[in-house]
């Protein structure tokens, strides 16, 4: 009865938007007294919450696999779990589109620690640090977070866009790059170091 009031609901949101769906329909859907729907959820956005905890087991087992090759070194993890992201969101487009906007307008994303995407970000960079081609002072948790947050903020814009002019993959991807490289040019980095060292000496 659970999973069948949970699957019509979703199928409603996907059809009419959360906000305009209600217990109600939920239940006509589903073929059952409006009284059933409150023995398995309190309420509407408890099944935003169950959406929630569905999706991360099944983001675990999509991002679990790109972290299988231990010996690849941590760009080629990373970019791993980034096209994972990709395929998981992009498989279920429509749906992602209008949960996602309810699941941060219900405040989950400040109420949860860190999303399960952030561990996978953490453990790629440990692992890499120890490896020796990531920074030794490179904080994995900071890090990890940092991308988990891009990836998050990214996603949500991605969801609000109705054409798909630029794939998801291509995004984060682009993310990604700016993440590890900066957003500085080589020539760039390399003036503004000098710069700071002129002005170090001439400063003493």
């Amino acid at each position: 009865m659970h999973d069948r009031l949970y699957t019509s609901a979703l199928e409603l949101f996907a059809e009419h938007g959360y906000e305009r769906t209600t217990i109600d329909q939920i239940t006509e859907r589903a073929d059952v007294a409006r009284g059933t729907f409150f023995n398995h959820f309190q309420r509407k956005e408890d099944l935003v919450t169950t959406w929630a905890q569905q999706r991360q087991e099944k983001l675990r087992a999509f991002m679990e696999k790109s972290l299988a090759h231990k010996d690849d070194g941590t760009v080629v993890q990373l970019e791993r779990c980034m096209s994972a992201l990709a395929d998981f969101n992009e498989a279920e487009r429509n749906l992602t589109q209008v949960m996602l906007t309810a699941w941060v307008r219900s405040g989950q994303p400040l109420q949860e620690e860190t999303e399960y995407a952030g561990h996978v970000f953490v453990r790629a960079i440990s692992a890499g640090r120890a490896r020796g081609d990531v920074a030794s002072d490179v904080d994995p948790v900071v890090a990890g977070n940092m991308l988990r947050d891009a990836y998050l903020g990214l996603l949500y814009r991605w969801s609000q866009v109705s054409d798909e002019k630029v794939p998801l993959h291509v995004e984060l991807r682009a993310l990604l790059r700016i993440a590890l490289t900066g957003v500085v040019s080589y020539t760039e980095r390399g003036g503004a170091a000098q710069g700071a060292s002129s002005g170090t000496r001439s400063g003493s």
